[in-house]
């Protein structure tokens, strides 16, 4: 699993972040969680003053990018290129929004990068997590970022894998091109590869590999040998 998981198979090269060079710097993607707040505040400063403005200190926000005035920017954050952050959205800070991306009605962030053309459109909570590039969360589903016990987050694969993390808060990996269903569940160390489709109100846990679908626990299948989409 290990191999599976690292940051490399998990995302395209080049990565389609702003924060590329920094997510290019650790072998496993949650590894980045710990340092997001810092590297906004550094990369900040050199951010083209043509291209982005400053509202208020630790906040940058690209000229094209569309933000409602009813959504909350809580810094550190970086709102990047064409992006729409829409009504009531919560940004509560230590957020990388990337190009295209869309911040939806409702949803909260924090803590995560959003690569390039992520879409959490609708009643999403995004936390302590990274999404690749163009996944996309359907309405209602969530990531839950701490275990009801407060322990260290695993991460956990069908063959009986088992990696420790070393966080207490740690939400979801998406790859690239991940849909997942509305009103599901991304439980806290859930990994999920490219191009995986996850069908609504599922209740995810551990590693889903990449080019499947998973309509339950028991019931995860090839997508291009099944032809199911």
């Amino acid at each position: 699993m290990k191999e599976l998981i690292k940051t490399c198979k998990l995302f395209s090269q080049p990565y389609a972040t702003i924060a590329a060079d920094y997510i290019s710097e650790f072998e496993y993607p949650w590894e980045a969680l710990c340092g997001i707040k810092e590297y906004i505040l550094k990369i900040g400063q050199t951010l083209d003053k043509d291209k982005f403005f400053s509202p208020s200190e630790g906040i940058w926000i690209a000229r094209s990018a569309v933000v409602f005035s009813s959504a909350y920017i809580g810094g550190p954050c970086i709102i990047d290129e064409g992006a729409e952050v829409r009504h009531c959205a919560f940004i509560r800070g230590s957020a990388i929004v990337g190009k295209n991306c869309v911040v939806g009605n409702s949803t909260e962030l924090k803590n995560v990068i959003l690569f390039d053309g992520v879409q959490v459109p609708h009643f999403n909570y995004v936390g302590d997590s990274v999404l690749g590039y163009r996944s996309h969360m359907g309405a209602g589903s969530i990531t839950s970022n701490v275990k009801s016990d407060k322990s260290i987050v695993h991460i956990k694969s069908a063959d009986g894998s088992d990696i420790d993390t070393g966080l207490k808060k740690f939400g979801a990996i998406l790859g690239d091109f991940v849909e997942v269903g509305c009103n599901s569940v991304l439980n806290p160390g859930t990994v999920i590869g490219k191009h995986v489709n996850i069908y609504p109100t599922s209740c995810v846990r551990g590693f889903i590999h990449e080019n499947s679908i998973y309509k339950d626990k028991e019931n995860i299948i090839d997508k291009y040998l099944k032809g199911d989409v």
